[in-house]
């Protein structure tokens, strides 16, 4: 019995981590996102050979014990020590990712995309084809399918800055009310500059699924006493 990879097999599988993760990267690299094909392929790559290097040392340890039954219990190698590695040090690559921007974060699914091309390539690496397969192929229909036929509203903030607060007052509760805007929370702001007040309304707000954050922003800046319309992510 033979305790080594051969070429062939360690090509195959480096193959294979390639066109999961380059699939997915493509992606990522088609929606503008900072990490893109070759950073999936590497990082897929890097985790794959992490993996074939575990079997390495796995089947020398086995090796030396056929050859040395003296050495046996003494020779061990612990087949989860370097892959376990991958899992956690991959988060730097995740963290560079996300961009924080006042209220908005942005760059998550990007960061779990890379965490998970790393889980890819182990298993690519470590023989399981099976699950490294049937896992791309629920990671990618995630990835590129699922927003399309999950249609969720997203609650964000609309910060909105105003001159007159009697008069923004009625314009936004009727304005909330036509479109059938929800309104979970509200916080006010009162700024004076010389003699004058500049307002600030956060909102925390639901839309129906017909309307969209780019139709409010652009309504709402239609109104002359409205002098800035902001929608944010809560972070």
């Amino acid at each position: 019995m033979a305790f080594q990879l051969d070429a062939v097999t360690i090509v195959a599988r480096l193959l294979l981590a390639t066109v999961i993760s380059g699939v997915i990267g493509y992606d990522r690299a088609q929606k503008h996102r900072p990490a893109g094909i070759r950073t999936h392929i590497l990082v897929c790559l890097g985790a794959c050979i992490i993996a074939l290097i575990q079997k390495e040392i796995g089947f020398d340890a086995l090796q030396i014990a056929k050859q040395y039954p003296q050495y046996k219990g003494i020779v061990r190698a612990d087949d989860a020590r370097l892959i376990a590695q991958v899992v956690s040090g991959i988060g730097f690559l995740g963290a560079g990712t996300i961009i924080v921007e006042h209220h908005s974060i942005k760059g998550l699914t990007t960061a779990a995309s890379l965490w998970v091309v790393a889980c890819l390539g182990l298993a690519v690496g470590m023989v399981n084809y099976v699950i490294a397969i049937a896992s791309f192929v629920v990671v990618y229909g995630v990835i590129a399918f699922l927003k399309r036929i999950v249609r969720v509203s997203p609650v964000r903030n609309l910060e909105i800055q105003y001159l007159e607060k009697s008069e923004f007052k009625q314009y936004i509760e009727t304005y909330f009310k036509d479109h059938e805007i929800t309104v979970n929370n509200v916080s006010y702001k009162a700024n004076k500059i010389d003699d004058n007040y500049i307002y600030t309304n956060t909102y925390e707000v639901k839309l129906p699924r017909k309307l969209t954050y780019v139709k409010v922003v652009e309504d709402l800046s239609s109104n002359n006493n409205i002098t800035k319309v902001n929608a944010i992510t809560p972070g």
